[in-house]
C-alpha cells in the first residue's frame, strides 16, 4: 500500500469503531512511529474529519477484505461464506439512532448458510467460536448475544389481574438477528440450543425457541444440549444425549423476573417521589444494603473494652509469653484496669522463671474444597483485589474459551456460576495423576476427597469451578492469556489441585512457665509436614482469628529461664469490620440472600447508585444509601428482612425443582406486598438526605464544603448559601481508561445530565454519556459501557452484553421510549 493510500486525518478510535481491529490498523495503515507522517492523529478523533473514501478504497483490496472477513467470523463465531457481501463499516460514519441500528443490522447478517447443516445456537460469540471449532463444519454456530426477549421498559409489563402474566417483547435491537436466526434455522436439518447451564439458560434458549416461532414446530423441534464445560469430550457427549427445555427452571427464572420486576417497579417510584429522583429499590439489592447500613450502625455503636496483658520475653532462645493464670487457679486470668497490671508488673520483674509444663499435638490442617461463584468472588478479592463483578468478567472469558497455541479456541474452566463442591470422578483422578508425578506420593491422600457442598439449596448438579485439563498449567498457558486472565487461572487451578493433596501437618505445642507465684502460658506450633500448603493458602479477611505461628525451642520440664523484659500492655476491643466485596458476598452466601448470579451485579447496583462507596476496600454506606435503607425497613418489614429474602430464595427453588406451582408462589407473596405498598404510598415521608461533611474549604469564603446530591448526581457545594453559591463537581473515576489517551475517565454533569469525560481535559476531549466499566471488552479490549437496562456494550466492536440476572427490577418512574417491540406474544 502505497502511502498516498492513507487517509488524511483519522483516529485510531474512529477506526475501530468501523470494525479495524489494533492489529488490522497497524498492518494496513501503518504504525505511526514508523512514519515520518502521522496518518492515525492523536488529535483527528472527530469523525467529521475522516475520509471515507479512503478507507472503503482500503477495503476493497483482497487482502483487507479477507482479513476483515476473518474478524468478523472470529468475532461471531460463524462460517461467513466468502461470496457474502463484506459490510463495511467505514459506509456509515454517522453517530446516533441511525448508525447503531446499521450496525445491529450487520451483526445479524453474518450467519452463514445453514442448508443441509445443523444450527447451534449458545450466548456469545466466544463460546460460539470455540464450540464452532469442536463440532466442526456440519454445523453453523451463531451467538444469540444473552436474551432476545424481556418485559418492557417502561411499564410493569406483568398482568396482575390475570395471575402475573408476563407480557414478554422481543428487544428491538435483537430483532434482526432473531430474524436471521430463524432464517437460518428453517433452513437447517436440526436446531441445537446450547445456552448455559442454568435457569438463565434455560429461559434464554426458551425465549430464542418463542421468539422464533419454533415453540409451534412439530415435526423437528429444537433440541436443548447442556454442557459444564468446553471440551471436545463434554461438547460431544452433550450432542449425544438432547433433551427438550426444561419448563421447571424456566418458570423459577421466571418467577424471579416478574418478582423483581413487582419490587423494582413499584417501590422504586415511590422513592423517586419522597426521597430523591433516580432512587430505586430492588428485591436483593436492598437487603443487601441493609446489611451494609446495619454493620455501620454497630461500628458508631460500639463501645471498646479495656483489658491488659502480662508480656514476657524470656531467654532459652529468646521467646514471648503472657501470664495466664494464677498459681492454684488454672481459670485464665482477666486484667481490666492498669492499676492491676502494674502490680502483676511489679511483682513478677525479680521472679525466678522455670518451664513446669511441655504439652505437643498434631494437628491437622485439610484443604479447601474447589471453588464455587461465592468463593472464587471472595478469594480473588482477597487475593488479586478483583472486584465481584471483574473477577466474574475474566472468569467468563476463561470459560468460553481462549485461543491456546496449536489448540485453537479452548475452554480453561468449568461453568463459572455454580453453588456446588462437586468434581467429576475423571477430574479427581486426573488431579490425582498430576500429584502423584508432580509433588510424590507423600503429597497424595489414601483416597481422593469428597466435598459436600454446605448450601442446603446447591445445585448438585452442577460441578464446582476447576481447570478444564490439570495439565494446562499456568506457566504453560502464561504466553496466551492477559496478566487477569493468568492470575485468576492460576488461583482456580491451584485451588483445585491443592483440594486433593494431603494435609499439612503441624505439631502444636504448649508451654506452662512458673514465675514465682504466678505461672504464664506460651503456644506455638511448628510445620512438619506441608501438604498442599506447598501449592495453596487460603486467604484471610479482616478480623478472621490468626493462626498462631510462634516457632518454640525445645524445651523441658525444669528448664530455667532468664528474663529480659516485663511488659504491660493496654488492649482495646474492636468493632466488626466493614464490609468488603468479599465478606459482603460471604454474608450474601451464609444468610441465602441471591444466588450465584446475583452476588457481583447486586454490589455493582449499591455502588453505582451511590449508595455505598468503596474506601481502603472498605464498602461505606453514605448518608442517600443509609436513608434509602431506613426507610424501606419500615415501611417493607419483609422485603428488607435477609430471612424472609432466604425464604423466596427457597421457594423459587422449589420451583426449579417442580415441587412448587410459581403462580401460586407469587400470590402467597403479592398479597402481603401490596398491602405494605398502600401503607407506604400514603404514610411514608418525605425525606432529604442530609448533606456529607468534607474536610475542604470554599476557595471563597473559606466556609465548609458538604457533599449534595442533585438531579445530575453528586456534587460539592458551600455552606454559606445563598451568599456563597460556589460549587464544584466531584470528579468522580468510573474505574476506565480513556481510549485516546492514559487518563482516567471521570464523571461529569451538564444542563444535560451526568456524561463522562477524560481527567486530562482540556488535553483530551473525550466524551461519553453511557457509564463506562472497568473490564475491557472479551473480544477486542475495547472500552466497555453500560446501558440503562443493565447490558452493557462495547464502543469499538459489536460485542454486547445482556443485563443479568441479578439486577433487580428498576424503574426511575418516568416515562421512556418503549425501546422493546411485542413479536410473537
Amino acid at each position: 500500500m502505497e502511502e498516498r493510500d492513507y487517509p488524511d486525518i483519522v483516529s485510531r478510535s474512529a477506526l475501530k469503531k468501523w470494525g479495524w481491529t489494533d492489529t488490522l490498523i497497524d498492518r494496513y495503515l501503518g504504525d505511526p512511529d514508523e512514519l515520518g507522517t502521522n496518518p492515525i492523529s492523536p488529535s483527528g478523533p472527530d469523525v467529521k474529519y475522516y475520509k471515507k473514501e479512503r478507507i472503503q478504497e482500503t477495503e476493497r483490496r483482497s487482502e483487507v477484505k479477507e482479513a476483515l472477513v476473518k474478524v468478523l467470523e472470529k468475532r461471531n463465531g460463524s462460517a461467513l461464506g466468502t461470496d457474502r457481501k463484506t459490510p463495511s463499516r467505514a459506509s456509515s460514519p454517522k453517530r446516533g439512532k441511525t448508525s447503531q441500528r446499521g450496525a445491529r443490522d450487520s451483526i445479524a447478517h453474518r450467519i452463514g448458510a445453514a442448508s443441509g447443516k445443523r444450527l447451534v445456537i449458545v450466548e456469545s460469540p466466544a463460546k460460539a467460536r470455540t464450540v464452532g471449532q469442536i463440532l466442526g463444519n456440519r454445523y453453523v454456530v451463531t451467538a444469540s448475544q444473552g436474551h432476545v426477549r424481556d418485559l418492557p421498559k417502561g411499564k410493569m409489563g406483568v398482568d396482575l389481574d390475570n395471575d402475573f402474566e408476563p407480557s414478554y417483547v422481543t428487544m428491538r435491537d435483537k430483532m434482526p438477528l432473531v430474524k436471521e436466526i430463524k432464517r437460518a434455522g428453517d433452513e437447517a436439518a436440526d436446531i441445537y440450543l446450547a445456552t448455559d447451564p442454568d435457569r438463565e439458560g434455560e429461559a434464554i434458549s426458551w425465549h430464542l425457541q418463542t421468539a422464533a416461532g419454533w415453540d409451534k414446530a412439530t415435526a423437528n423441534p429444537p433440541k436443548r444440549v447442556v454442557f459444564h464445560e468446553i471440551t471436545k469430550d463434554a461438547v460431544e457427549e452433550a450432542f449425544k444425549h438432547p433433551r427438550e427445555i426444561d419448563m421447571k427452571l424456566v418458570n423459577a427464572q421466571q418467577a424471579r423476573r416478574i418478582l423483581d420486576r413487582l419490587v423494582g417497579y413499584q417501590i422504586s417510584p415511590l422513592l423517586g417521589k419522597r426521597v430523591q429522583r433516580g432512587t430505586s429499590a430492588g428485591r436483593v439489592q436492598s437487603v443487601s444494603l441493609r446489611l451494609v447500613t446495619d454493620r455501620e450502625k454497630e461500628i458508631q455503636a460500639f463501645i471498646p473494652v479495656e483489658s491488659w496483658s502480662l508480656d514476657a520475653e524470656l531467654h532459652k532462645a529468646a521467646d514471648q509469653a503472657a501470664l495466664h493464670s494464677i498459681k492454684g487457679n488454672r481459670q485464665r486470668l482477666t486484667i481490666s484496669a492498669e492499676e492491676e497490671a502494674r502490680g502483676y508488673e511489679s511483682e513478677l520483674k525479680e521472679a525466678a522463671y522455670a518451664v513446669a509444663e511441655v504439652r505437643k499435638r498434631e494437628v491437622r490442617q485439610r484443604p479447601a474444597a474447589p471453588f464455587t461463584t461465592s468463593t472464587l468472588q471472595q478469594e480473588a478479592g482477597r487475593k488479586l483485589r478483583f472486584t465481584a463483578q471483574r473477577t466474574m468478567s475474566v472468569a467468563q472469558q476463561l470459560y468460553e474459551g481462549l485461543t491456546v497455541g496449536s489448540e485453537g479456541s479452548v475452554g480453561l474452566i468449568t461453568y463459572m456460576r455454580t453453588d456446588s463442591v462437586q468434581v467429576a470422578e475423571t477430574a479427581v483422578q486426573e488431579a490425582r495423576l498430576y500429584i502423584g508425578d508432580k509433588y510424590g506420593k507423600d503429597y497424595l491422600p489414601d483416597k481422593p476427597r469428597a466435598y459436600r457442598t454446605r448450601t442446603k439449596s446447591a445445585q448438585e448438579a452442577h460441578e464446582a469451578i476447576r481447570p478444564t485439563a490439570i495439565g494446562r498449567s499456568p506457566d504453560s498457558l502464561k504466553p496466551y492469556l492477559t496478566t487477569e486472565q493468568f492470575r485468576l487461572y492460576g488461583l482456580i487451578w491451584a485451588r483445585m489441585l491443592a483440594s486433593q493433596m494431603a494435609d499439612a501437618l503441624s505439631d502444636a505445642t504448649t508451654v506452662n512457665i512458673d514465675a514465682a507465684c504466678k505461672p504464664l502460658a506460651d503456644g506455638g506450633s511448628v510445620l512438619k509436614f506441608p501438604g498442599f500448603r506447598t501449592l495453596y493458602m487460603e486467604g484471610k479477611d479482616e478480623g478472621d482469628a490468626e493462626e498462631a505461628s510462634n516457632s518454640l525451642p525445645e524445651l523441658a520440664v525444669g528448664d530455667a529461664l532468664n528474663c529480659n523484659s516485663l511488659e504491660a500492655n493496654q488492649h482495646f476491643t474492636q468493632p466488626p469490620p466493614r464490609f468488603t466485596e468479599a465478606t459482603l458476598v460471604k454474608a450474601m452466601e451464609e444468610r441465602g440472600i441471591g444466588r450465584p448470579s446475583t452476588y457481583a451485579p447486586t454490589i455493582g447496583v449499591l455502588l453505582a447508585r451511590n449508595y455505598v462507596s468503596k474506601e481502603n476496600n472498605s464498602l461505606h454506606p453514605s448518608l442517600l444509601g443509609t436513608t434509602v435503607s431506613d426507610l424501606l425497613t419500615q415501611f417493607f418489614t419483609d422485603i428488607m428482612d435477609p430471612d424472609f429474602t432466604a425464604y423466596m430464595e427457597e421457594k423459587l427453588d422449589e420451583v426449579s425443582q417442580g415441587e412448587r406451582e410459581w403462580v401460586p408462589m407469587l400470590q402467597e407473596f403479592y398479597g402481603p406486598f401490596a398491602e405494605h405498598l398502600d401503607n407506604a404510598n400514603e404514610n411514608m415521608p418525605r425525606v432529604k438526605p442530609e448533606d456529607e461533611a468534607t474536610d475542604e474549604v470554599c476557595e471563597n469564603c473559606e466556609k465548609p464544603m458538604v457533599i449534595k446530591t442533585g438531579r445530575f448526581g453528586r456534587f460539592m457545594a458551600c455552606t454559606g448559601y445563598p451568599q456563597c453559591r460556589t460549587t464544584r463537581q466531584i470528579k468522580e473515576t468510573a474505574g476506565a481508561k480513556c481510549p485516546l489517551c492514559d487518563g482516567d475517565l471521570v464523571e461529569r454533569g451538564s444542563r444535560r445530565g451526568v456524561f463522562y469525560g477524560c481527567s486530562n481535559y482540556p488535553e483530551c476531549k473525550y466524551t461519553n454519556n453511557r457509564r463506562p466499566l472497568p473490564d475491557p471488552c472479551p473480544e477486542c479490549d475495547g472500552l466497555m459501557v453500560g446501558n440503562r437496562d443493565g447490558s452493557s456494550a462495547c464502543t469499538v466492536c459489536a460485542w454486547k452484553a445482556a443485563a443479568p440476572e441479578a439486577t433487580d427490577a428498576e424503574a426511575s418512574g418516568s416515562s421512556q421510549e418503549q425501546e422493546l417491540a411485542t413479536v410473537g406474544d
